[in-house]
Protein backbone atom coordinates (compact mmCIF):
# COMPACT_ATOMS: atom_id res chain seq x y z
CA UNK A 1 0.00 0.00 0.00
CA UNK A 2 1.46 3.52 -1.14
CA UNK A 3 1.51 5.85 2.57
CA UNK A 4 0.77 9.00 0.10
CA UNK A 5 -2.90 7.63 -1.02
CA UNK A 6 -4.10 6.84 2.38
CA UNK A 7 -4.93 8.85 5.62
CA UNK A 8 -3.01 7.28 8.66
CA UNK A 9 -4.11 7.13 11.82
CA UNK A 10 -1.56 5.71 14.44
CA UNK A 11 -3.22 5.08 18.08
CA UNK A 12 -1.97 7.77 20.95
CA UNK A 13 -2.88 8.86 24.12
CA UNK A 14 -3.69 12.00 24.59
CA UNK A 15 -1.68 15.65 24.09
CA UNK A 16 -1.43 17.91 26.97
CA UNK A 17 -3.83 20.24 25.08
CA UNK A 18 -6.44 17.59 24.59
CA UNK A 19 -6.77 16.77 28.16
CA UNK A 20 -10.12 18.80 29.62
CA UNK A 21 -10.78 19.48 33.14
CA UNK A 22 -13.87 17.57 34.65
CA UNK A 23 -14.06 14.98 31.80
CA UNK A 24 -14.69 11.54 32.79
CA UNK A 25 -12.96 8.81 30.49
CA UNK A 26 -14.58 5.15 30.36
CA UNK A 27 -11.75 2.98 29.73
CA UNK A 28 -12.53 -0.11 27.35
CA UNK A 29 -12.86 -3.39 27.78
CA UNK A 30 -13.07 -4.75 31.16
CA UNK A 31 -10.40 -7.43 31.89
CA UNK A 32 -11.42 -10.49 33.98
CA UNK A 33 -8.56 -11.40 37.10
CA UNK A 34 -7.71 -15.31 36.13
CA UNK A 35 -6.01 -17.49 38.73
CA UNK A 36 -3.05 -17.42 36.69
CA UNK A 37 -3.18 -13.47 36.57
CA UNK A 38 -3.04 -13.24 40.73
CA UNK A 39 -0.63 -16.18 41.22
CA UNK A 40 1.87 -14.91 38.64
CA UNK A 41 2.15 -11.23 39.76
CA UNK A 42 1.97 -12.37 43.21
CA UNK A 43 4.89 -14.60 43.16
CA UNK A 44 6.81 -11.91 40.38
CA UNK A 45 6.54 -9.41 42.80
CA UNK A 46 7.71 -11.67 45.66
CA UNK A 47 4.65 -11.08 47.78
CA UNK A 48 4.21 -14.22 49.56
CA UNK A 49 0.91 -13.35 51.34
CA UNK A 50 -1.01 -16.78 52.02
CA UNK A 51 -4.01 -14.61 51.31
CA UNK A 52 -3.44 -14.69 47.47
CA UNK A 53 -1.38 -17.99 47.37
CA UNK A 54 -2.75 -20.58 49.95
CA UNK A 55 -6.40 -22.04 49.07
CA UNK A 56 -6.83 -24.07 52.12
CA UNK A 57 -5.56 -21.28 54.20
CA UNK A 58 -7.49 -18.56 52.70
CA UNK A 59 -10.99 -20.44 53.54
CA UNK A 60 -10.31 -19.97 57.29
CA UNK A 61 -10.07 -16.46 56.96
CA UNK A 62 -12.45 -13.38 57.36
CA UNK A 63 -13.69 -13.71 52.65
CA UNK A 64 -13.49 -17.92 52.75
CA UNK A 65 -11.11 -17.91 49.59
CA UNK A 66 -7.86 -15.92 48.29
CA UNK A 67 -7.97 -12.44 47.02
CA UNK A 68 -6.48 -11.07 44.02
CA UNK A 69 -3.37 -8.73 45.21
CA UNK A 70 -4.14 -5.40 45.75
CA UNK A 71 -1.50 -4.09 43.57
CA UNK A 72 -2.32 -6.22 40.65
CA UNK A 73 -5.63 -4.35 41.19
CA UNK A 74 -3.76 -1.08 40.82
CA UNK A 75 -1.87 -2.29 38.17
CA UNK A 76 -4.51 -2.79 36.38
CA UNK A 77 -6.64 0.14 36.76
CA UNK A 78 -4.06 1.87 35.70
CA UNK A 79 -3.33 -0.41 32.35
CA UNK A 80 -6.94 -0.03 31.57
CA UNK A 81 -6.14 3.99 30.98
CA UNK A 82 -3.19 3.74 28.79
CA UNK A 83 -4.69 3.32 25.37
CA UNK A 84 -7.18 5.70 25.29
CA UNK A 85 -4.97 8.56 27.86
CA UNK A 86 -1.57 7.84 27.66
CA UNK A 87 -0.45 5.85 25.03
CA UNK A 88 3.21 7.24 23.63
CA UNK A 89 2.42 10.66 24.93
CA UNK A 90 3.62 9.67 28.82
CA UNK A 91 6.73 11.31 29.83
CA UNK A 92 6.59 9.82 33.57
CA UNK A 93 4.32 8.96 36.10
CA UNK A 94 4.80 11.90 39.06
CA UNK A 95 3.10 10.32 41.79
CA UNK A 96 0.56 8.47 43.42
CA UNK A 97 -1.59 9.16 46.22
CA UNK A 98 -5.22 8.34 48.19
CA UNK A 99 -4.80 5.10 47.10
CA UNK A 100 -8.01 2.77 48.37
CA UNK A 101 -9.16 -0.64 47.69
CA UNK A 102 -12.91 -0.34 49.49
CA UNK A 103 -13.78 -3.47 48.79
CA UNK A 104 -11.69 -7.00 47.73
CA UNK A 105 -11.68 -8.18 44.02
CA UNK A 106 -12.19 -12.29 43.63
CA UNK A 107 -10.26 -14.17 40.82
CA UNK A 108 -13.03 -14.06 37.94
CA UNK A 109 -13.52 -11.14 38.78
CA UNK A 110 -14.18 -8.05 35.59
CA UNK A 111 -12.47 -4.89 36.55
CA UNK A 112 -13.66 -1.95 34.71
CA UNK A 113 -12.01 1.47 34.99
CA UNK A 114 -12.75 5.07 34.53
CA UNK A 115 -11.08 8.40 34.95
CA UNK A 116 -11.65 12.48 35.77
CA UNK A 117 -9.10 14.42 34.37
CA UNK A 118 -8.63 16.88 37.67
CA UNK A 119 -6.58 19.59 36.89
CA UNK A 120 -3.75 20.40 34.33
CA UNK A 121 -0.91 22.65 33.94
CA UNK A 122 2.13 23.48 31.86
CA UNK A 123 5.24 22.37 33.29
CA UNK A 124 7.28 25.26 34.54
CA UNK A 125 10.52 23.42 34.23
CA UNK A 126 10.11 20.98 31.29
CA UNK A 127 8.73 23.27 28.25
CA UNK A 128 7.19 21.31 26.23
CA UNK A 129 5.24 19.05 28.69
CA UNK A 130 2.45 19.40 31.06
CA UNK A 131 1.25 18.08 34.59
CA UNK A 132 -2.40 16.66 34.44
CA UNK A 133 -3.41 15.16 37.23
CA UNK A 134 -5.93 12.18 37.26
CA UNK A 135 -8.30 10.20 39.67
CA UNK A 136 -8.90 6.64 38.96
CA UNK A 137 -11.21 4.46 40.05
CA UNK A 138 -11.82 0.77 39.23
CA UNK A 139 -15.16 -1.18 39.47
CA UNK A 140 -16.18 -5.13 39.58
CA UNK A 141 -18.89 -6.15 36.90
CA UNK A 142 -21.56 -5.81 39.67
CA UNK A 143 -20.40 -2.05 39.78
CA UNK A 144 -19.12 -1.89 43.28
CA UNK A 145 -15.78 0.10 43.93
CA UNK A 146 -12.78 -1.95 44.49
CA UNK A 147 -9.56 0.56 43.84
CA UNK A 148 -9.27 4.40 43.55
CA UNK A 149 -6.33 6.27 43.50
CA UNK A 150 -4.94 10.29 42.47
CA UNK A 151 -2.18 10.29 40.15
CA UNK A 152 0.00 13.01 38.67
CA UNK A 153 1.39 12.52 35.33
CA UNK A 154 4.25 14.32 32.99
CA UNK A 155 2.60 14.44 29.25
CA UNK A 156 4.10 15.71 25.70
CA UNK A 157 2.49 19.21 24.42
CA UNK A 158 1.45 18.44 21.18
CA UNK A 159 4.45 18.75 18.64
CA UNK A 160 4.36 21.95 16.59
CA UNK A 161 4.44 19.59 13.28
CA UNK A 162 1.04 17.90 14.09
CA UNK A 163 -0.88 21.91 15.07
Amino acid sequence: MDEDEHEIIEQRGLWFEEFRVGTIYRHQPGRTVSEADNILFTTLTMNTQPLHLDAAWSAKQVFGERLVNSMFTLSTLIGLSVSQLTLGTLVANLGFRDVTFPAPVHIGDTLYAETLVSAARLSKSRPGEGVIDLEHMARNQEGVVVATCRRATLVLCRPAHDQ
